[in-house]
């Protein structure tokens, strides 16, 4: 009875690990695929940039949307309404051709995908006590990097069996998976009930410090995740020459830290929640790293590099969504998982474009050093902003 007790308690947590997951199927897929679709499309490198800036910006917009649609309106019909747009939208990738229609089915793809995090959290503070949030938080968000890992061994033999509009019909299908069994989950007074209205004080606003060190840090310190996402696959094809499928073999490794990374920093985050201060400068110190992968020859190396980058940029998210959890009550838990996402989206949204110029120009060096200078940036915000802000909780310092 115990263990079907557990197994009930952790299911709702589960099920938004395989929705983020699939989300990331969604989105990453292009970026796997990407040497070839480039090639055959006659798309610039730049032209890409835009591309994952136009899915960046939609999911920038629509982060916070969803976080106050799940606060008010409840879980069950806003996964749904979520879920059931992004699926569509990748489908319609199997469709595109060109600039203009890439962008489009980006765009809606993130807008839809805006739920994904706000969903975990929400999930997390309605159906797991207190005592059990923080290793549930690792659970619903590890899906995104568990996507990220597994995604190029899914799509890469479904590229080569049937081209590459094959896998976005794919990524339509497994989304349409994950509605059926939700239609049924959801039914559980636990998700299905919709939160109180609540006129509890010490939501987040925008003249809030505590909330702009919060995005700060988790936007910038994990800027160098959406780098090697959407860009670990054009660099190993252009500056090592590695084939698409030798990428689709190896690129979960990146992905694979990340994983790593939010079960680790969670953990230590659960067991020295006065020390999260510590842990973000320790991620800061192993970030520095990231900067000699245009130096290395070795593709075993620059994986590795990658896999560290990856496992640091989680820290950055984990620690700081911690750290924003204690500050505020979990009345706000949607609001503040989608400022957070959506401020990391705005930031990816800038950048992509600039590192996709410096991608035709073959100035590797640049781009990666940039990515490596952006969370220390990220990092001091936070230690300023914190400090002098009088919402921050004590336990976070």
């Amino acid at each position: 009875m115990r263990a079907r007790e557990q197994i009930r308690q952790w299911t709702p947590a589960a099920s938004m690990l395989a929705v983020s997951l699939i989300s990331y199927i969604d989105r990453t897929t292009l970026a796997i695929l990407a040497p070839t679709i480039l090639k055959e499309t006659g798309l610039s490198g730049e032209q890409y940039g835009f591309i994952i800036s136009a899915f960046s910006v939609a999911y920038m917009v629509a982060n916070p949307l969803w976080g106050r649609i799940l606060d008010r309106a409840g879980l069950r019909k806003g996964m749904i309404a979520a879920v059931a747009t992004w699926t569509l939208a990748s489908v319609a990738h199997a469709f595109a051709g060109g600039f203009w229609s890439f962008g489009a089915a980006r765009a809606v793809l993130g807008f839809g995908e805006g739920a994904t995090f706000p969903g975990g959290l929400r999930t997390v503070v309605q159906t797991l006590p207190e005592k059990l949030r923080g290793r549930g938080l690792a659970v619903s968000y590890s899906g995104g990097s568990l996507g990220a890992m597994i995604t190029p061994l899914i799509v890469t033999p479904i590229f080569l069996w049937r081209g590459w509009r094959a896998a976005f019909w794919f990524t339509g299908l497994i989304g349409a998976i994950w509605l059926a069994w939700w239609l049924v989950l959801s039914r559980r007074p636990d998700i299905r009930m919709v939160p109180r209205k609540t006129t509890a004080k010490g939501g987040p606003g925008l003249r809030d410090r505590s909330l702009w060190a919060f995005m700060c840090v988790y936007a910038l310190g994990a800027l160098p995740l959406g780098f090697v996402l959407y860009n670990a696959a054009l660099y190993l094809a252009r500056s090592l020459a590695a084939s698409q499928e030798f990428i689709g073999k190896v690129l979960w490794i990146p992905a694979a830290g990340w994983e790593v990374g939010y079960f680790v920093w969670g953990w230590l985050s659960d067991r020295h929640p006065g020390a999260r201060r510590k842990l973000m400068t320790a991620c800061l110190a192993l970030n520095f790293a990231f900067a000699a992968i245009p130096l290395l020859k070795s593709t075993a190396a620059v994986l590795a590099l990658m896999f560290l980058a990856l496992f640091v940029s989680s820290g950055f998210v984990v620690l700081s969504v911690a750290w924003a959890t204690g500050v505020y009550s979990a009345d706000h838990a949607g609001l503040i998982a989608g400022a957070g996402a959506g401020s990391w989206s705005a930031m990816v949204a800038v950048a992509m474009p600039i590192f996709g110029r410096m991608f035709d120009r073959h100035q590797y060096a640049w781009a990666f050093w940039i990515a490596t200078a952006v969370p220390v940036i990220g990092w001091a915000a936070w230690m300023r902003l914190s400090v002098s802000s009088p919402t921050a909780s004590p336990r976070g310092r």
